[in-house]
């Protein structure tokens, strides 16, 4: 799994522009990445998305003594729709900010992390492929806490419709559904 993380990181690096000037001079710098700052900030917001995946993967993975070729399937899983998810981000700055790119953008980010939430719940079900030094208890603060990118993604979702902007400002209900989610723990049961 660090491999393939590996690789998005190796992977974002071809986001970037390419100079087509043999020669630079500290003007030419400036407008070449004033020229590009999208295609800079795409590279930067994929790289943010991969590094919180990435953490997320070693959390969960840490936590496990063992795996089995299903969890294997839903962790090949997760990874495909986290690069539908990077896809998506390019696809929108590529095409512009619109209902359909943002919705993709919400669809594709759930999708992440309910196929992670779905892994995590099959490796800790009965303690099937928990450590031994992981409590019930524990196991399920964890699911507690990878909740909160898919419900903050689906509850987006309706945003995308209404437009770019609202879309955008409905991401800030992160941290309400994190309280939220901390204070009713027992609904995700």
């Amino acid at each position: 799994m660090d491999v393939v993380y590996g690789i998005f990181i190796w992977r974002i690096f071809f986001l970037l522009p390419k100079p087509d000037q043999p020669i630079w001079a500290w003007q030419t710098m400036g407008s070449f990445f004033s020229t590009h700052v999208l295609d800079f900030l795409l590279a930067i917001i994929a790289l943010v998305i991969v590094i919180i995946y990435w953490l997320q993967n070693n959390l969960l993975f840490g936590s496990l003594k063992r795996t089995d070729s299903k969890h294997t399937v839903l962790a090949i899983l997760q990874i495909f729709f986290l690069m539908l998810f990077l896809y998506s981000i390019k696809l929108g700055l590529s095409l512009g900010a619109s209902s359909a790119t943002r919705a993709i953008e919400s669809v594709t980010a759930a999708l992440v992390g309910i196929a992670s939430i779905w892994g995590w719940s099959y490796a800790i079900k009965d303690g099937r492929l928990l450590a031994s030094e992981v409590s019930e208890a524990a196991a399920l603060q964890i699911k507690e806490r990878i909740w909160v990118e898919p419900a903050t993604a689906i509850i987006t979702l309706p945003f995308a419709f209404l437009g770019p902007i609202p879309w955008e400002i409905a991401w800030f209900l992160y941290p309400l559904i994190v309280y939220l989610m901390r204070r009713y723990p027992r609904a995700l049961k």
